[in-house]
């Protein structure tokens, strides 16, 4: 039997070593299909875009109202990561998508690796070392993996309700996938909360190995405040430390969602080289702390399983001011004379 942590890095791995491109993710979403396609409670589709929507339903509908009861989280992780991609039409050059700066470029173009219609750069598939993840791709394919432990974990307490995992395209060319899925209108009319997933450069005051990260807001937008005060306050319910930082070195899909009129928040783990930028203009591996992944994994599934139960996350920070307030009432009386000069 395996332990949860050694059950989370073999779909890590399992995942980490398919390859991606924009545009380009078939060979994830086969991987993360299944995955999922043993758990019983979870229904699978793919939207007109190839988006990859997974459903976990287990007696979620309150009979006396027909509406799903709690809380409905639905998660979400992009499945590309930037490369090289064959042009249409074939004759012309190939190109770079994603956010990898030119002279990185230049400088690496002999250190890539083909899968037909697209080059990924050479770094391992995985690699464990030091208690962490090393991979050509870990955004935002842990994204993806911690998706799939998330709803597992989830399956395998029987919890009566219901969750989504929203396994997107195209991420990297300006959020493609989430936006098409955005427009369909779905998210919005269920009122689901969507919880954006993803690897985020580290950045002080966030530190990798220090927990995974409520990210209040990326480099473009503010994220849902009663969203990440609920992240918040599960995290703490559970015993589980997070980070609360505004991880501005991106921009993440709660962005475009919210633009969409989502209920969204976000929740990552600190990342090493990002888009697998190393110093000095090398590609390397990007990094990702093992523990920091498994924690965000078990954050995942407790928001789903205290959805209903999640008491008001405001309410202490109200008691705590509202009783500052009281220490103050001699000085609340109205019509005080004005200040003498």
């Amino acid at each position: 039997m395996l332990t949860e942590k050694e059950r989370l890095l073999e779909i890590v791995q399992t995942i980490l070593r398919e390859p991606t491109a924009p545009f380009h993710e078939a060979r994830v979403r086969e991987a993360v299909s299944s995955l999922l396609a043993i758990l019983p409670h979870v229904s699978l589709r793919t939207d007109n875009f190839g988006n990859l929507i997974a459903h976990y339903r287990r007696e979620s509908v309150d009979p006396a109202s027909g509406h799903p009861e709690g809380n409905v989280y639905a998660f979400c992780a992009h499945m590309d990561h930037p490369g090289w991609v064959e042009p249409e039409p074939a004759a012309e050059a190939w190109r770079f998508l994603g956010g990898v700066p030119a002279d990185y470029q230049a400088a690496n173009r002999d250190r890539t690796r083909s899968f037909g219609r697209f080059l990924m750069w050479d770094p391992p598939p995985f690699e464990l070392r030091d208690e962490r993840i090393y991979s050509r791709a870990c955004d935002d394919l842990i994204g993806c993996a911690v998706i799939v432990a998330a709803l597992e974990r989830v399956e395998r307490t029987g919890f009566a309700g219901e969750c989504y995992g929203l396994f997107t395209r195209a991420e990297e060319v300006g959020f493609a996938g989430a936006i098409a899925m955005a427009r369909d209108g779905w998210l919005a009319e269920a009122g689901l909360t969507v919880i954006s997933l993803e690897t985020s450069a580290e950045h002080p005051p966030a530190r990798m190995g220090e927990g995974p990260i409520v990210r209040v807001g990326d480099k473009t937008s503010i994220f849902d405040g009663t969203v990440t005060a609920e992240l918040a306050a599960t995290a703490a319910d559970a015993g589980i430390t997070v980070q609360r930082c505004l991880m501005s070195g991106g921009t993440c899909e709660a962005t475009p969602f919210r633009l969409y009129g989502v209920r969204c928040g976000a929740l990552c783990v600190a990342l090493g080289n990002y888009h697998n930028c190393a110093p000095e203009r090398v590609i390397d591996s990007e990094f990702v702390s093992v523990a920091d992944v498994e924690e965000l994994a078990a954050l995942c599934a407790q928001l789903v399983l205290r959805s209903r139960a999640l008491p008001d996350p405001d309410a202490a920070l109200r008691t705590r001011l509202e009783n500052n307030l009281l220490q103050y009432q001699s000085f609340h009386r109205r019509d005080q004379p004005a200040d003498p000069l």
